[in-house]
């Protein structure tokens, strides 16, 4: 009788690697919420609010190009930990600190996110060691929960600032960066650690290597992860918020229960993207549940009625973040072991870049004459259509986007006191 395999226990630097993530996307959850409070408090005008987050994304932009460059060469547990402590002092300066000049070094250097998305300098090193500490059948079920924790604990992050917002009055934000502070502290604590299995293998090995560039397919699918970034970041949530506003008169207050249900579904459809992936392959699983949500966001740019916008909002947040574990699985299998904190760092500061500049085109594209003809729905179904279409011409025809051929049966051993192949006597009639 065949026993079906058993899906291996998650090597226990992998389990590390998510826990941190967890405990990082709850804090960005948390004090994104309470931010633009936090500085207004201080006084800061709404330009100086926009110049801090701008600088924030730009040096989480730097440090995962310096991360790319030297990580695998100075040591991944030592490059997470010095960025857990920069974050860590970031926090304590946010806690304590009201000079604007102090608050613009601490955004560039601590990894201070606007949001919960994770373009940061820890996140091409953690996609290397878990790729490392996986076995390649298994890394998309890896990212999946990597991806799939991070996500929950942002939401859980959001409660924690509302908690905050609703007991700690003006001083709210400061709480929320103590308890990011804390939370840095214990992120460090996890890298220290890491076993020596998360190291590249060429410092394992005691080797010095020159640090090996990237090939041009991976600067390829930089240029169409930074497209689909873009999309994506003309409807984040607060556009989408005051789009829904404008389109059906929905209070903006109202629409709470709604983006807990896209985030949740969001989330949730995550666990289908490993079984996707092993009966079709890394590729379609990017794809097709992709471009189905991009048709969805399209149809919903025209609902009629705010139940069916809302519907096919949901549907579409279901569908269009299966593609992230494999995305990031896929990325992995495409350059060699000692490449992939490079290429890891490459893809998600391309990602950064571009969400930067997609909330100055969702409002211009909101303005007249544009927002007669145009909304950033629309734009964003047809750049994400056109990201998956690029993708498929790019990359249709890699073998790492397929799905693993079945191990062939094997031969019958002959016997040893008879030869390999016998032809029975022919008996005569």
């Amino acid at each position: 009788m065949l026993v079906p395999a058993r899906t291996p226990a998650p090597h226990p630097d992998s389990r590390r690697i998510i826990a941190a993530r967890a405990l990082r996307t709850f804090g960005f959850g948390c004090t994104s919420v309470l931010l633009a409070d936090r500085l207004a408090a201080d006084g800061c005008t709404a330009a100086q609010i926009g110049a801090l987050i701008a600088v924030a994304c730009a040096g989480s932009v730097t440090g995962t190009v310096f991360m790319a460059a030297c990580a695998d060469r100075c040591g991944r547990r030592a490059s997470l930990a010095v960025s857990a402590l920069l974050m860590a002092a970031a926090g304590a300066v946010f806690a304590t600190c009201h000079s604007y000049p102090l608050l613009l070094a601490a955004a560039f250097v601590g990894t201070v996110s606007p949001s919960t998305n994770d373009n940061t300098p820890f996140s091409g090193i953690e996609q290397a060691i878990l790729a490392h500490t996986t076995p390649p059948g298994h890394h998309t079920r890896v990212f999946t929960w990597y991806n799939v924790s991070a996500q929950l604990a942002g939401a859980l992050g959001g409660l924690a600032a509302a908690g905050l917002a609703a007991t700690g009055g003006t001083r709210a934000g400061q709480y929320a960066f103590v308890l990011y502070t804390v939370l840095a502290l214990a992120i460090g604590l996890l890298a220290a650690c890491l076993s020596d299995q998360a190291e590249a293998p060429a410092r394992r090995a005691g080797t010095r290597t020159a640090a090996q560039p990237v090939p041009s397919r991976v600067r390829t699918l930089a240029a169409l992860f930074g497209l689909d970034a873009f999309a994506g970041g003309l409807v984040v949530q607060s556009l989408l918020a005051w789009w829904l506003h404008e389109r059906y008169g929905i209070a903006l207050s109202g629409l709470g229960l709604l983006f807990f249900a896209m985030n949740l579904a969001a989330a949730l459809a995550q666990l289908a993207a490993p079984a996707l992936a092993a009966r079709r392959g890394l590729l379609p699983a990017m794809l097709w549940p992709h471009a189905a949500s991009n048709l969805l966001l399209l149809a919903a740019a025209f609902a009629p009625t705010f139940p069916a916008a809302a519907a096919l909002l949901v549907s579409r947040c279901a569908l269009s973040k299966i593609d992230v574990p494999a995305r990031q699985a896929f990325t992995a299998a495409l350059v060699a072991p000692s490449q992939r904190t490079a290429a890891a760092s490459l893809t998600s500061a391309a990602r950064s870049i571009a969400v930067t500049t997609s909330p100055l085109a969702a409002t211009a594209l909101t303005l007249a004459p544009l927002a007669a003809a145009v909304t950033p729905l629309v734009t964003a179904a047809v750049l994400g259509l056109a990201y998956d279409a690029l993708l498929l011409r790019s990359f249709g025809h890699d073998p790492s986007g397929r799905p693993a051929p079945a191990t062939p049966p094997r031969r019958p051993r002959p016997h040893p006191h008879r030869p390999a192949h016998t032809t029975p006597d022919r008996v005569p009639h």
